[in-house]
């Protein structure tokens, strides 16, 4: 976890800031995903614990084209999505947000490869 924050790239695409690093070791399985919510914005672990159940929602019903993009061309990628915005999300923003932050992460990783 680290490793990503201190060698990984982000981009923003708002209310999510992306972190995303190719891994030099071999991983258990060919993704790996993280979610996360500031505990100084949303001082309620309830708060935090709705809206990274939110991301994580997000995410299992829109990674499928991510999957497969790493899958056709033998990658390893491990990501962390954060909400970076001050007020509480609506799912709809979240999954609509979701497709664009994948096409922009497959668009950098085939720029970088």
């Amino acid at each position: 976890m680290e490793l990503l924050f201190s060698k990984g790239r982000s981009f923003t695409a708002f209310p999510l800031k992306i972190f995303y690093l190719q891994p030099g070791e071999k991983l258990d399985f060919f993704i790996k995903a993280g979610v996360g919510v500031s505990g100084k914005t949303f001082k309620k672990a309830v708060e935090r614990n709705h809206i990274k159940r939110l991301l994580r929602e997000a995410y299992r019903t829109e990674k499928t084209a991510l999957h497969q993009f790493l899958l056709e061309r033998g990658m390893q990628l491990v990501i962390f999505i954060l909400y970076i915005d001050k007020t509480p999300p609506v799912y709809k923003t979240i999954k609509e947000k979701m497709p664009f932050v994948f096409k922009r992460l497959m668009k950098e990783l085939n720029e970088k490869a």
